[in-house]
């Protein structure tokens, strides 16, 4: 596996080149990735403004599955092909992606009962459609049209669901009873008796039509959920409850699937991007959190508490003065703090996105429990960014956690980065587009460092949101190697969870459920903003007065995201050009 990294990162490294007879090759070679993903994931297609396929959903049938795995494969062995000495630097490192993108996918095809379990906590095929519902344009009486098709095909798209989560039982892969029971509420809850207060509903209720047209297309909408959308749904629960649930794992820990270690391993790789192993990912875990208690108890030093750490957390979590009082006070509350960051920004960046963004309440049906995210922009600029913030745990979301929260899920987290790289025009759209949440992950939570320069965290309080964010992400390292490689129970890993963080039961049990519906994603967070102070580290080491901030931040944010081997090779480059810049 080493190996297979050192040579993909090969074709990253600079060339004098300036232009090849194959460059044309290689960017056609993209765009024909790229169009045809965007045709087979038509969802996909929509939320990055192409509306071509507005009218479709993905087809996920075994004949299409398979289609796609051998497209995988094709795009791989050409890649692989292709000769990268002669391209310029950019298509290089393009290439290096291309690569490095299709093998994580062919490396998956290698698990095929890990690809069945595609019930999910925050997202997953129980909630896709409310999810896209939320999303969809409806600017027109065409893209209403489009919406009532995707209705009417969903019946079908629920079969071939079902047809999959039935080839896992067969497989021995069942998702676990905790995460099945959440995908279990999370339908429910798209089903009310009123079908206008369905979440996927919602597009009837912002579209934009004539007066005349609106009423008759309403009542299209309403009879599609209750006629194809609801029993379709109705259906997928059944088998939910009646034969997933009896075979449900208790725990769903990769160890005890057939093979399940080995896919574990894969997923560490694909969400890490290093050759890491669990043992070695869960030792730098508990080194992080050793080391984050001291500095908790540093602040509730400098607080003047005099109880120990964990008397601290309970008295932080029980004073009516830490916390809002409505869902809306929360929602004002974070759209204050993204204002105060805003102007600061320029301190930090020489270059800012253009993308607005914008701070909205997460649906109803998602649940206390689940944990606040970040939608990007289209990539033709037509929607803005979305901090999604659980506004009905307004309860459990605690004054002094807000800041660090806002740095990470907009700016100078999740929104800069991702807008930053959507507007990087000269890059290939699948750049513009690329997903790794070691970087994006890394960044966030990077930038919630950055907060002190942004006047954020200047009472104990704030800080000690600032070290729990940060004490979150480490134990996760710990719990998420715990469970899928050591064998932990759920009850261990939670109770874990709550004795580091001091977070509330609810959401940690909410995430334990997460960790073990996507097994390996919760270790990109932590290992990605490691590797970006350790990157940083060594640029101010070695360029001392010359070291710039700024312009380190545009170097790790200017070519899109990518695998952390390739971001080091990219600041090792980096470095040595600011040590020759006068």
């Amino acid at each position: 596996m080493r190996r297979l990294i050192a040579a993909v990162l090969a074709l990253a490294l600079p060339c004098a080149a300036l232009a090849a007879d194959n460059r044309p090759a290689v960017r056609a070679l993209f765009d024909e990735a790229w169009e045809a993903e965007l045709r087979a994931a038509p969802e996909m297609a929509s939320l990055r403004g192409d509306l071509r396929f507005n009218d479709r959903l993905t087809d996920r049938s075994a004949t299409a599955l398979a289609a796609r795995d051998a497209f995988a494969r094709d795009m791989l062995a050409r890649a692989r092909a292709v000769d990268a000495a002669p391209l310029g630097d950019a298509d290089r490192l393009s290439l290096a992606l291309f690569i490095h993108r299709y093998q994580q996918d062919v490396a998956l095809q290698a698990h095929p009962g890990w690809r069945t379990l595609t019930l999910g906590t925050l997202g997953g095929a129980q909630s896709a459609l409310a999810s896209l519902a939320r999303n969809v344009p409806v600017g027109n009486e065409a893209q209403v049209k489009q919406w009532l098709a995707r209705l009417a095909a969903y019946p079908a798209r629920v079969d071939q669901e079902i047809a999959i989560l039935r080839q896992g039982l067969a497989l021995g892969w069942v998702t676990a009873k905790p995460v099945l029971a959440r995908a279990v509420a999370q339908i429910e809850g798209q089903l009310p008796d009123d079908v206008t207060k369905s979440p996927i509903y919602e597009p009837f209720t912002r579209m934009t039509v004539d007066a005349g047209a609106r009423a008759a297309l309403q009542a299209q909408g309403q009879a599609a959920l209750r006629e194809q959308v609801y029993p379709a749904q109705r259906r997928l629960l059944a088998v939910l409850k009646d034969e997933l649930a009896p075979k449900a794992p208790e725990s769903g820990s990769m160890v005890s699937y057939p093979g399940g270690d080995k896919a574990y391993e894969a997923l560490i790789l694909r969400h890490v991007t290093l050759p890491l192993t669990a043992a070695e990912i869960h030792a730098t875990g508990l080194r992080e959190v050793a080391r984050l208690r001291a500095d908790m108890d540093k602040v509730r030093a400098e607080a003047g508490f005099d109880g120990d750490l964990a008397a601290f957390k309970k008295f932080l979590y029980s004073e009516p003065r830490f916390f809002n009082q409505t869902a809306d006070e929360l929602l004002d509350g974070y759209r204050a703090i993204a204002k105060r960051i805003d102007p600061e920004l320029p301190r930090l960046f020489t270059q800012l996105p253009r993308s607005p963004y914008g701070i909205r309440a997460m649906p109803a049906y998602t649940g206390e429990g689940a944990a606040d995210n970040y939608n990007g922009p289209a990539l033709d600029g037509t929607t803005p960014g979305w901090f999604n913030a659980n506004a009905i745990a307004f309860k459990r979301r605690p004054k002094w956690a807000m800041e660090t929260l806002v740095a990470h899920e907009t700016v100078p987290g999740h929104h800069l980065q991702i807008s930053r790289q959507v507007e990087l025009a000269d890059l290939p759209a699948f750049r513009r587009q690329s997903q790794y949440s070691v970087f994006s992950e890394g960044w966030a939570l990077y930038a919630e460092t950055l907060g002190p320069q942004l006047g954020l965290y200047r009472d104990p309080y704030t800080r000690f949101g600032h070290l729990q964010a940060q004490m979150f992400r480490a134990a996760r390292l710990v719990v998420d190697t715990g469970l899928h490689a050591l064998g932990w129970p759920r009850d261990k890993a939670i109770a874990y969870m709550i004795e580091q963080t001091g977070h509330d039961a609810t959401f940690m049990t909410a995430e334990v459920d997460r960790y073990l519906a996507q097994p390996g994603q919760a270790l990109s967070y932590m290992m990605g903003k490691l590797k970006i102070q350790e990157l940083r580290a060594r640029a101010e080491a070695q360029l001392g007065p010359k070291f710039d901030q700024r312009r380190f931040h545009m170097a790790v944010l200017d070519q899109g995201a990518m695998p952390l081997p390739m971001l080091e090779q990219r600041i090792t480059t980096w470095i040595a050009t600011e040590k020759a810049r006068s």
